[in-house]
Formats: structure tokens, sequence, C-alpha cells
């Protein structure tokens, strides 16, 4: 659980010590507690494949996003156009916390998905996509967000296992692509919180502890 404003994480709060991977810098307990705090949160099983977006203030909220619901890697397919520039003060913080995983092409990215055991769904108002909330979270998932002005390729969503989309109410028929986002993450979310997925580690405890060993040297 978060730990409450001002107070001391369990091994206190006292003078900082040395981190011996990185000499010279300070980590103090309160520091340590936090990070573990968040990788203890993290779902190493739920992620965003981020396909051809070119805006960088979207691309840097998707980052934001993937940060608050505890998206430890995001994946990056871009084939088309390049990644984008993003600015370094909206951006640098959250993706300084968030991995990033390249993919050279259709095949290489599915079999990297697949290979980890996860459903590939692609955002789609296409017949046949089902809306967000129909939608198993608990199982290990992919959620593919296509760019700003075409959506997710058709080469994407034939070989995608599922299409969703975001029921609306209003005239306009598509959110902001990092609004839906975090619209959809907010869903993984809700689901994985009831199931208590949040208040336990997910992630494997070597490897826990190997990347809280990488983030006290960041």
């Amino acid at each position: 659980m978060p730990l409450p404003p001002n107070a001391s994480p369990e091994d206190g709060a006292g003078a900082p010590s040395k981190n011996p991977d990185a000499p010279g810098r300070a980590v103090t307990p309160r520091r340590r507690a936090r990070l573990r705090q968040v990788l203890c949160q993290r779902q190493p099983d739920l992620t965003l494949v981020l396909a051809n977006i070119h805006d960088p203030h979207n691309v840097s909220a998707i980052y934001r996003s993937c940060d608050a619901f505890g998206v430890a890697r995001v994946h990056l397919y871009y084939t088309n156009t390049p990644f984008p520039a993003l600015g370094r003060k909206s951006s640098a913080s959250a993706r300084k916390w968030v991995e990033s995983e390249r993919h050279r092409d259709k095949e290489a990215l599915f079999a990297a998905l697949h290979g980890r055991g996860m459903q590939v769904l692609a955002t789609s108002c296409s017949p046949g996509a089902r809306p967000l909330r129909e939608w198993d979270f608990l199982r290990p998932t992919a959620v593919i967000l296509g760019n700003e002005h075409e959506g997710v390729d058709e080469s994407l969503l034939a070989a995608a296992d599922g299409r969703l989309y975001i029921p609306m109410h209003g005239m306009i028929q598509s959110f902001n692509v990092s609004v839906a986002a975090a619209i959809i993450l907010a869903e993984a979310a809700r689901q994985r919180e009831a199931a208590g997925w949040y208040d336990i580690p997910r992630m494997a405890g070597d490897e826990l502890e190997a990347t809280l060993a990488d983030w006290l040297q960041r």
C-alpha cells in the first residue's frame, strides 16, 4: 500500500547510505522504500504497443499513463514514421521508469508478445470489435494503439487476437490516442485492483531486486 504523506518507511528515514553501484551517490532509506513500493505494484504482464504514433505530446502522455498504472514496459512499432523527439520536461521523468522495446517488423512484434503468453488486442471501431469492459484484463494483455490519423494498420488488426473499442455517447467518434490509452489502462487497473494484484509483487523476486538496483543508479 502507498506510504502516507510524511511517513517514515519501515527501515527508517535516517542518514543516507552510499549506493555501492554508484560511488558518490547517496540513497536514503526513504527513497529506497519508495522505489521498492513502486516496483511491487508493477504489472509485468500488461503493456501497450505504440504503432507509428507520431505526435510527441501524445507519446509523452502515454508514457506518463503507463507509469501511473504500473505498466513496466511499452513496445514500439515504427515502420512508416520515425519515433518522435520528446521534450525533456514532458517525458524524461516517465520514460526514466518505463522501459521501451522496439520491434523491426510485425513478425518480431507478435513473436515477442505471444512468446510472453499475452493476448494481443487492437483498438478499432470495425465490425466485430468488442467494448472495452467485455475484455478480461486479468489475462496477460498487450493493446495496440494506432496513429492519430489512420488508427491501427490493417496488417496489425488482422494479426491481433481481438479488437476493442471504447463506448462513446456523443457526436465525436474517437478519443485522442493518449486519452484512449489512459482509459484502457484505467479499466485494466480497475480489474486488477479488484483482484488484489496491486497489493502483492507481480515481478519475480530476483527480477525485482535487479530492477531496484538499476533504479537506484538512475
